[in-house]
């Protein structure tokens, strides 16, 4: 049987908001020729409403939704602008801020339809959304969820950073220091949402939350568990050559003409945006 191939895309720095909907529009995709004649047509009808939305938000997002090839896989990689997320089964009141707080570190407040509670992500932080048709990768959301856990744990593992699972909880930790949280959707066992892995992300952010609902635990970086600055892109490598092997399949890349890069300092870790500390 050949490997199932994984179009792989770097969105650069984006919106949460409109990368959602990118995650809505390929999802959608894959999942319309598995449904019923009826079920497709209101399927149809929502993905018009999101493809309208984002063409007035981010009209290349919606070109990329249309180049894709439906029949790959799709890992959408990307650093988001600073953005605190809740899942479904998240309590607002894990978020430590007014609004008020919010816009002084120009941060969003995004309710989402991923899995968890509460958690941050921005810049210095890779963010993965897999697309993943799970009816080539074992129909098991829960050897899914074990996979992503196993490509973080073994891509931390690379820097000499040993990280693992701990009993009860998501994500992968550094003893009691979660390095990368998770959060996934699937529908008709297609995927979407992922992964969010600290590299050199601003932690002080993680001060104005309970990151994913749990008060007793420290959030930690690549960078600062190597006690020096890890670039973005000595991640990419591991991160892409890892999932080869997890989730058993070749990866092709596609270079888009409309990534934004900002620049981030990585000697300093505490971003010029963040011009005092919440309280």
């Amino acid at each position: 049987m050949s490997k199932r191939l994984v179009t792989w895309v770097d969105l650069g720095i984006s919106s949460y908001r409109e990368a959602w909907d990118l995650q809505r529009l390929l999802q959608g995709a894959k999942i319309l020729p598995k449904l019923s004649e009826k079920s497709r047509a209101m399927k149809e009808v929502e993905l018009e409403e999101v493809r309208q939305r984002l063409q007035r938000q981010n009209p290349e997002f919606v070109t990329l939704a249309q180049d894709l090839p439906v029949e790959n896989d799709v890992v959408l990689l990307t650093q988001h602008r600073p953005v605190y997320t809740l899942g479904k089964s998240g309590d607002a009141a894990h978020l430590l801020l007014s609004q008020e707080r919010l816009d002084a570190i120009d941060a969003e407040w995004v309710k989402s339809d991923r899995g968890g509670d509460i958690t941050f992500h921005g810049p210095g932080q890779w963010t993965g959304y897999p697309i993943l048709d799970l009816d080539h990768h074992g129909t098991d959301i829960h050897l899914y969820l074990r996979n992503l856990e196993q490509w973080m744990i073994r891509t931390a593992q690379h820097f000499d950073v040993e990280s693992t699972r701990i009993e009860g909880l998501t994500g992968t930790w550094v003893e009691d220091r979660k390095l990368c949280a998770f959060g996934v959707k699937c529908s008709r066992w297609v995927t979407m949402h992922g992964f969010a892995l600290n590299v050199h992300t601003d932690l002080s952010y993680f001060d104005y939350i309970v990151p994913c609902g749990i008060k007793d635990k420290h959030v930690t970086s690549l960078s600062q568990e190597l006690d020096r600055p890890v670039q973005m892109n000595e991640v990419v490598d591991p991160l892409v050559e890892t999932m080869k092997t997890i989730f058993d399949v070749h990866i092709e890349f596609v270079h888009v003409e409309f990534v934004h890069v900002e620049t981030v300092q990585v000697e300093s870790i505490q971003p010029e945006y963040v011009q005092e500390k919440i309280v």
